[in-house]
C-alpha cells in the first residue's frame, strides 16, 4: 500500500531518469487523455506532494495518484515489465528509459498554473521542502474525530497512510477511537515525522527497527497475534470518515488506553 514515503521515493526515481530529457514516447491510457501527445517535449521535473505525483512537462503537468494499488516502474527500454501490459495507465519514455504507471487511480493533464487545484487542499507534507510542523499540529488539534481518522485525512497532514496511523497510535499509547483533540498532538506529529523520514531512506518500511518480514510492525496486520510489548492479543476494528470508507485498524487493548 503506497504511503507518503513510497510516493516520494517514486518521484525521486522518476526525476532521476526523466528530468531534463526529451520524451520519445507519451502514452496515456485513460479515456479523457488518450489523444494527448507530448512526445518531443522536455520533462522539467517530477515531484511528490503528499501522495500526489506531478510531472512537469513543457507548460503542462501530468498529475497521477497511486491510491491503493498504483505503482510507477522504471525500466530500460528493452526490459520486460514486471506487471501486465493491460494494467498500464501511463507510459513515458526518454533517454533509453521506459517509465510505466500501473493501476493509477488518477491520470490527468493540467495547465501548469492549475496545479494548485489538485494539491492546495493538502496539509503540510513531512517530506516536503516547506514542511510546517506547527501548522500540521494545529490542523490535527482542532479535529475532534477519532485519532485514526484524523491522521488519514490528507487535509491535516499529507503523507500518513493506514500503516502510519496504526503504528503511530500504538507507539504513543493512544486508542484509535480517542478524539484527536484529546491527544498530545505535538508529540504524535513529531513521532510521525521521524518515522516517515527514516523510512524514506530504507528499502523496506519498518516501525520496529527490524526490517525482516513479520518483524517490521508493532500492530498493523497482526490481529490475533500477541503484542510485542505486553503479550495481549492485538485486536482489529474498522474506522472511516464516512460509511464505505472504513479502514482496517489494529491496536493493543492494554498498551493503547
Amino acid at each position: 500500500m503506497p504511503e507518503g514515503d513510497t510516493v516520494h521515493r517514486t518521484a525521486r526515481r522518476l526525476h532521476e531518469v526523466l528530468a531534463g530529457e526529451v520524451l520519445t514516447r507519451f502514452d496515456l491510457r485513460v479515456p479523457r487523455a488518450a489523444t494527448a501527445d507530448l512526445t518531443g517535449e522536455r520533462v522539467e521535473s517530477v515531484r511528490a506532494v503528499g501522495k500526489h505525483l506531478l510531472h512537469r512537462i513543457a507548460d503542462v503537468t501530468l498529475h497521477t495518484h497511486l491510491a491503493m494499488e498504483g505503482e510507477w516502474h522504471t525500466y530500460r527500454v528493452d526490459d520486460r515489465w514486471r506487471r501486465p501490459t493491460f494494467q498500464a495507465r501511463a507510459i513515458l519514455d526518454a533517454a533509453g528509459w521506459t517509465t510505466v504507471g500501473f493501476d493509477l487511480s488518477v491520470v490527468e493533464l493540467l495547465p501548469r498554473e492549475r496545479e494548485a487545484d489538485v494539491v492546495a487542499h493538502l496539509g503540510p507534507d513531512p517530506l516536503g521542502r516547506d514542511w510546517d510542523e506547527d501548522e500540521a499540529t494545529r490542523r490535527l488539534a482542532r479535529d475532534t474525530r477519532p485519532a485514526h481518522v484524523s491522521l488519514l485525512d490528507q487535509r491535516n497532514v499529507a503523507g500518513f497512510g493506514n500503516e502510519y496511523a496504526n503504528e503511530m497510535l500504538f507507539l504513543r499509547g493512544i486508542a484509535p477511537r480517542t478524539p484527536m483533540s484529546d491527544v498530545d498532538v505535538a508529540s504524535l506529529v513529531a513521532l510521525g515525522v521521524r518515522a516517515i523520514r527514516s523510512n524514506l531512506a530504507r528499502p523496506v518500511r519498518t516501525f520496529t527497527g527490524d526490517a525482516r518480514r513479520g518483524h517490521d510492525h508493532w500492530v498493523y496486520g497482526r490481529a490475533g497475534q500477541p503484542c510485542r510489548r505486553c503479550g495481549t492479543l492485538i485486536e482489529e476494528d474498522a474506522l472511516g470518515a464516512n460509511p464505505g470508507e472504513e479502514r482496517r485498524v489494529f491496536s493493543c487493548p492494554r498498551c493503547q488506553t
